[in-house]
């Protein structure tokens, strides 16, 4: 009678496992196209058995029936931090590949070159201006290109401008999304400890919140993170501690003043009051480099393409390529701002200098203030509008001071000093955003130098206007000092910018596709496959059903028993 009424429980125990089974099946069935969930897995296992009786031979055993022994929740740590890494190195290039494209696309300026069309126009008119110099209609039309060329280039750099300005919101987005990723993963981590905490039950969901966390957080900054035997992690982010079992280190960013560019800092390793900050990224220490995990990171990528200023021709004028490389020429956006200006200060210079030009001197004023190895207006050389003024206007113009200063020395002579420009100044530099056409020519544009002092046509100033447009003297950056004319210099500019816009997109092109294998992979290990789950309902149905006529079997041989004995 015992054993009869113990194999009761044992059927009992069948049908419990096998309906936890299908309930843990349709769990799974139920979420299978929910992101980043893993599939729950159930493991049987025998339980205890009673043994009875002392015979010579062997102990007679019974068993008790079946139990779970666990559910699995399948995950595999190797790949997991395969597809975080290759996720963070994704998000760095596909972010800096969108900045080269819309770089790109600016100097295109979506509806045919315009730029290049006024540059190739201003040359032209200096062809037409060779021809006549002292012919009015030939002035005005220099005077025009030129206003159309500064045009077209304060429309390229407002844009550029603007660019950055969206990328800052972009950058400070980040920041603050990955601050929130971190209090949210220490949340779930003080909730799975609640949870499992007795040793009993397996906080599924709650890991999967977690784990789909890490991931998303991963595609921002560089992850380093490692999880503890009671089942919290910790993480890193840059190498520096972002959370750890009691405390979020939140990334803050601090806001340029003058730029308004926010910079992401760690606050806890910052003297805040001294201002004296502890950067995110130091961009000066190394290279950017995948063998140095150093290409990682939505944040690193959009900080790089915006850069930390407004640049002009200042920042590759006169600098190194070592420096040019770990500077300026890291960041796609200012790289352009830079070579466009440089193009610009250049022509401008070298037009102004032929309208106006200089030459060196040395006297002492009528103050006593001596003046050594000076620029001064080139009388000599030098020729005036249809005016006759003194010195000769130049074509362009500084919006913070005049070409010259007039000076009257002891000799009794009057010099034109020039004034140099301030590298301090925008507006007493040649620069695009400091500059414009003399306001007096766009009031009469005779008043462009086309006579040389007797009176006659400056046909020699015409010829060298013209020929400055194919002189070789020209570079594009520190690492690219091949020597070329003003008309190759703006097809080379855009090359570059093609070119590494295209090594970007390439690279992206390639990460997605790792990642995508690797997500794959993680996607055979935890991921739900409806016709196995389907294949699992019906083989713990057919259990189910089995322990119910094993039960029945022993029911009815249990009543035989009971009724005809």
């Amino acid at each position: 009678m015992a054993n009869g009424m113990g194999s009761l429980y044992i059927g009992a125990s069948g049908l419990q496992n096998s309906q936890n089974a299908l309930n843990t099946t349709a769990n799974n069935l139920a979420n299978v196209d929910t992101k980043g969930y893993v599939r729950q897995q159930v493991m049987f296992a025998d339980r205890d058995y009673v043994t009875f009786g002392f015979a010579a031979i062997s102990k007679q055993q019974a068993g008790l029936g079946v139990q779970i022994a666990d559910v699995v929740h399948t995950r595999n740590i190797f790949l997991d931090q395969k597809y975080r890494l290759e996720n963070g190195r994704h998000s760095f290039y596909e972010a800096s590949s969108e900045a080269a494209q819309e770089v790109q696309s600016m100097f295109q300026e979506l509806e045919g070159q315009q730029f290049q069309t006024a540059l190739q126009q201003f040359w032209e008119s200096f062809e037409e201006f060779s021809k006549g110099p002292n012919e009015e209609i030939y002035q005005t039309l220099v005077v025009q290109k030129a206003t159309l060329l500064l045009e077209r280039t304060k429309g390229i750099q407002d844009n550029l401008k603007e660019y950055q300005i969206k990328l800052n919101v972009k950058v400070n987005d980040t920041i603050n999304r990955i601050n929130e990723l971190g209090h949210k993963i220490q949340d779930l981590n003080q909730q799975i400890l609640k949870v499992e905490s007795g040793g009993i039950e397996t906080a599924m969901t709650l890991r999967d919140e977690r784990d789909n966390a890490l991931d998303e957080l991963s595609a921002l900054a560089k992850v380093d993170y490692k999880e503890r035997a009671d089942g919290t992690v910790r993480v890193k982010l840059e190498n520096v501690e972002f959370l750890d079992e009691l405390h979020v280190y939140e990334v803050k960013g601090i806001t340029d003043p003058v730029t308004g560019f926010v910079t992401p800092i760690w606050p806890q390793l910052s003297d805040m009051p001294k201002e004296k900050y502890t950067y995110m990224f130091d961009f000066k220490s190394g290279d950017i480099s995948p063998k140095l995990n150093t290409d990682i990171g939505e944040l690193k990528g959009l900080i790089l393409s915006r850069g930390d200023h407004v640049a002009n021709y200042r920042d590759i004028t006169g600098v190194s390529q070592e420096d040019y490389e770990d500077g300026i020429g890291m960041s796609v956006v200012m790289n352009s701002q830079a070579e466009l200006d440089q193009l610009i200060h250049e022509v401008v210079t070298a037009i102004n200098d032929i309208f106006s030009p200089t030459t060196t001197a040395s006297f002492v004023g009528e103050d006593g203030r001596t003046y050594t190895n000076v620029r001064v207006w080139d009388e000599e050389k030098g020729c005036v509008g249809a005016d006759g003024q003194k010195p000769g206007r130049e074509l362009f113009s500084r919006r913070g001071c005049d070409r010259y200063t007039e000076v009257k020395g002891r000799d009794g002579k009057v010099y034109y000093v020039y004034n140099e420009e301030d590298p301090y100044d925008v507006a007493k530099m040649y620069s695009s955003s400091g500059i414009q056409v003399n306001p007096e020519l766009l009031q009469g544009e005779s008043g462009l130098p086309h006579l040389r002092q007797d009176g006659e046509p400056a046909w020699d100033m015409a010829k060298e206007l013209e020929a400055v447009w194919e002189q070789k003297k020209q570079t594009i950056n520190p690492s690219n000092t091949d020597p070329c004319t003003f008309k190759e210099y703006y097809r080379r500019m855009i090359l570059d910018v093609a070119a590494v816009g295209s090594v970007y997109e390439g690279l992206a092109e390639s990460l997605s596709g790792e990642v995508a294998a690797v997500e794959n992979f993680r996607q055979q290990v935890f991921g739900v496959s409806s016709d196995e789950e389907l294949q699992n309902m019906i083989k713990y149905q057919n259990a189910y059903n089995a322990s119910s006529r094993f039960i029945n079997v022993i029911s009815e041989m249990l009543e035989h028993l009971v009724t005809r004995l």
